[in-house]
């Protein structure tokens, strides 16, 4: 059986994401990444060989998660062509076990941010952080928050073949229906372009990037996601629930939640130093200096021996 790589192939291969009904940043995704491995392997047939070779290639040039994503898309199309003796496994990654510190959004500078926005008098801004960061719904399902669901208290996300419904705070229902009073929202979504239509996920990581030097806030710590990541870490640290966490959030499964409840890398260290396993000692700043001093002097001593 031939297991050559075609344009007809892979124009069936987007055809069947469509009809699987993937997101279109997932097929546009997935039809780059076969086409990508087809450029280097041209005409030459398929093997695990050389899609060996591949991942391979992949490893030097990207970071090991960048790879396992390209290879998911890649084990999908052979998958399909039935070439399921060509498909490889992922790298091995073991996941984070505390959030990097650069990224890590504190309340306080989430504070900051939304006295920022209100300063600047950007109302949907100032509700919208507060609408992602009060309900944990990714940006991409804002435009489900619409009048009726404000009215109703819930909103009823259907994404990626998933259907779940979100409800929305009372505080927060009460100054959404201000705004929608003061801006004569009849209907749809609340979050809109002067055009009405739905804010998109560039126009708003642009305009809270513009609050960090107002709210004194590193721009690498801002962007919406994080604002559901600071949701998920509050509300675990609140309930120690990660399974009604992961339905809030439409998570399938609990290992992505767990991604979310990773604690600070300074709050993992403070939980290092309580468990009490170094002896305390008497060492002042010269003591240790000269004690690492001899230490590697010692090391160094019996590495010639």
């Amino acid at each position: 059986m031939s297991k050559v790589i075609t344009e007809q192939s892979i124009l069936e291969f987007r055809e069947k994401l469509v009809l699987d009904e993937k997101s279109d940043c997932t097929v546009k995704k997935y039809v780059r990444d076969v086409e990508a491995f087809h450029r280097f392997i041209g005409a030459e047939q398929v093997s695990k060989e050389k899609v060996i070779a591949y991942k391979n290639l992949l490893i030097t040039r990207y970071a090991p998660a960048s790879v396992n994503s390209m290879l998911a898309a890649i084990n999908r199309f052979l998958k399909e062509q039935g070439w399921y003796d060509c498909t490889v496994k992922a790298v091995k990654i073991q996941g984070p076990i505390f959030r990097p510190k650069e990224r890590e959004l504190t309340k306080e500078e989430y504070y900051r941010l939304l006295r920022a926005a209100k300063k600047k008098n950007n109302m949907r801004l100032y509700l919208l952080m507060q609408t992602i960061c009060s309900t944990g719904i990714r940006v991409s399902e804002l435009p489900y928050i619409t009048v009726e669901a404000v009215r109703q208290g819930m909103a009823t996300v259907s994404l990626k073949g998933k259907t779940r419904q979100v409800l929305i705070p009372s505080s927060m229902i009460c100054a959404l229906s201000e705004y929608i009073r003061v801006n004569k929202i009849r209907r749809g979504s609340v979050f809109v372009t002067k055009n009405g239509n739905p804010l998109d996920r560039s126009n708003i990581l642009h305009e809270m990037k513009a609050l960090c030097s107002e709210a004194g806030v590193e721009k690498s710590k801002v962007f919406p996601h994080n604002l559901r990541h600071l949701f998920a870490c509050i509300y675990y640290k609140a309930e120690k629930d990660i399974t009604h966490l992961a339905d809030i959030l439409g998570h399938s499964s609990i290992n992505t939640t767990r991604i979310y409840t990773n604690t600070s890398g300074t709050d993992q260290l403070l939980k290092l130093d309580s468990l009490g396993l170094v002896l305390e000692q008497n060492i002042t700043p010269h003591n240790f200096n000269y004690a690492v001093r001899q230490s590697r002097i010692s090391t160094t001593a019996q590495g010639k021996l």
